[in-house]
């Protein structure tokens, strides 16, 4: 039974450490791409998740892997997704 709530807990935890980590990378991204943003602080959750999984794909397959550049290519990733939208939405 213990293990069980623990385990809970932890997924929980787990969730609200990703939504800051994305809340906070996509934050980054949209800083520093001035112009129009997609919806709130939900779809920059979700663009800082994103951008976090595109810019891990594409440093693993460049062989960069660490801290630093972790950070700097979820914030790539997400400044690539952002302008793909941005892209997409203007057509």
């Amino acid at each position: 039974m213990e293990a069980t709530v623990g385990a809970a807990i932890g997924g929980v935890m787990g969730i609200l450490i990703a939504a800051v980590v994305g809340l906070i990378i996509g934050a980054v991204a949209k800083f520093l791409m001035p112009g129009p943003d997609p919806g709130g602080w939900f779809v920059t959750i979700l663009l800082g998740i994103a951008g976090s999984w595109v810019g891990g794909l594409v440093f693993g397959l460049l062989g960069l892997q660490g801290m630093a550049t972790g950070l700097i290519g979820a914030v790539l990733g997400a400044m690539l997704l952002l302008l793909i939208y941005r892209k997409l939405k203007s057509k």
